[in-house]
């Protein structure tokens, strides 16, 4: 592949190389640590989850050369499998980071797919940080190329594919190709392989099940076997993107917008944009769980209310709110975290970590919310959905007796309007990361992950992770 071709994937490639090459603006160098801090902590929170335990049995099966780690359990894999359990661990609490408008969770793939590679390889900490920032604002570029303002909404998910899996899958071959020390050819043929790979329905949030928890996982997977295929000779087409059986034709039916994939590369990041959760539910619940805590601290008592209509942008409905048998009685806690009605419950009857915590989800569904939820009707409401996906607003309306009480948040907690504090990131690592360490390793690992770009190598950091 010729690097001086004017093709979308090489110039992605490009901008790669310069990320790993050059030096990161300042911004970008102060964020990424915490983005790798976030996802060790819901990694090591996920552990002996029945989603990630079905991943790391299966791959035990499959064995290998010992040069990754798994997060929490200590296992030492080859880097594509223990990739893919750190992946399916970053994303099974539904508590990893969200890129608006594109909706979905780039560093759920691409930090578990960098963690795994430079380990294997020998990086350092800075050479990780450059892969990372590279890798997520890929992976969020290639979901705003298939945002349609016209549709307020990807064109991906209107298809019913997840971006976060499609998307991820290449950003963490870039990043993966980085550690690997790959050209821009060979980081380009990395990406145009791994887009052989991405894969990913979005009916479970629908339906149930919980193959989404393995999407991340399978995204950071396939980006590390296209760097290694790669590195190999392995070579993926030069117009994997924008060709005529390419990404965008078989994924958007052709439509894409090349600006927002390739317009101000390295000046304009997409990776700043990224909001972390504050709520460990699916994004488009923590609007109405920001109402109903909000309702909470004014003075609400649950116990006295007759109904509640949760006001939603029209998308996130079909999500969170259909099939209504399935919304207001999911069929586990799991699936509770893309239901309207039971998070808007669960805050206003629960309430751990900052407001909703990882014990509202656990265990059986509480009768008391059952209840509750079942008093709760999801509708559109049209201020919110012309602020989608820019931000996540809703309207909470609550009757008790013949008065309504009302709240409206027009961005939810966490994203670029109210965004979480460094005090509330620190609270958000340390509740996931004690739940499988103790507390002075735990800190011991947040400031070795803070002080990233001066560390040698990761094995020693990713000690850290087994208690």
């Amino acid at each position: 592949m010729n690097a001086a071709s004017t093709n979308a994937v090489s110039t992605l490639a490009a901008f790669a190389v310069a990320c790993r090459d050059a030096e990161l603006p300042a911004a970008v160098r102060a964020d990424v640590p915490a983005r790798v801090l976030d996802i060790l902590g819901l990694a090591l929170a996920a552990g002996g989850g029945p989603g990630p335990d079905a991943v790391l049995r299966s791959v035990r099966r499959w064995g290998g050369v010992a040069e990754s780690t798994v997060v929490g359990a200590g296992d030492r894999l080859p880097a594509p499998a223990a990739a893919l359990v750190n992946g399916t661990l970053a994303h099974a609490l539904d508590f990893d980071d969200t890129h608006l408008p594109s909706v979905l969770h780039p560093s759920a793939s691409v930090v578990p797919a960098g963690l795994a590679t430079a380990e294997a390889a020998g990086a350092s900490g800075a050479a990780l940080l450059a892969a990372v920032a590279a890798g997520i604002e890929i992976t969020n570029r290639l979901g705003m190329a298939a945002y349609d303002p016209q549709l307020a909404n990807s064109i991906f998910f209107e298809r019913g594919l997840h971006a976060t899996s499609i998307c991820g899958a290449i950003g963490s071959a870039a990043a993966a190709g980085l550690l690997l020390g790959l050209d821009a050819d060979g980081v380009a043929s990395a990406m145009g392989v791994a887009a052989s790979m991405g894969a990913g329905l979005l009916e479970a949030n629908r339906a149930g099940g919980t193959v989404k928890q393995a999407h991340c996982g399978w995204a950071a997977h396939a980006g590390v076997s296209a760097a290694y295929l790669a590195l190999d000779g392995l070579t993926g087409p030069p117009t994997v993107l924008e060709g005529r059986f390419g990404f965008f034709a078989a994924y958007a039916d052709g439509r894409f917008s090349k600006p927002a994939l390739l317009d101000d590369l390295g000046t304009r990041w997409e990776l700043l944009r990224t909001a972390y959760k504050p709520y460990p539910s699916n994004h488009f619940t923590h609007p109405g769980i920001d109402c109903a805590l909000a309702l909470r601290a004014a003075g609400l008592d649950p116990s006295t209310v007759d109904w509640m209509e949760l006001g939603v942008a029209a998308a996130p409905l079909r999500t969170i709110g259909e099939p209504r048998a399935e919304k207001t009685r999911p069929r586990s806690t799991y699936h509770a975290k893309f239901s309207g009605p039971y998070t808007v419950a669960a805050a206003l009857l629960g309430g751990g970590g900052l407001g909703v915590g990882l014990a509202d989800f656990e265990g059986d569904l509480v009768p008391e919310r059952l209840a509750l939820a079942a008093r709760v009707r999801v509708v559109p409401d049209d201020r919110a959905t012309s602020l989608f996906p820019h931000a996540f607003a809703a309207v909470l309306r609550a009757g008790v007796g013949g008065t309504v009480h009302e709240h409206r948040v027009d961005a939810s907690k966490g994203s670029a309007e109210a965004p979480l504090t460094p005090a509330e990131l620190d609270l958000k690592f340390r509740l996931n990361a004690t739940r499988a360490l103790p507390g002075d390793r735990a800190t011991a690992l947040s400031t070795a992950v803070r002080d990233l770009e001066r560390a040698a190598s990761l094995a020693p950091i990713l000690s850290l992770t087994t208690s």
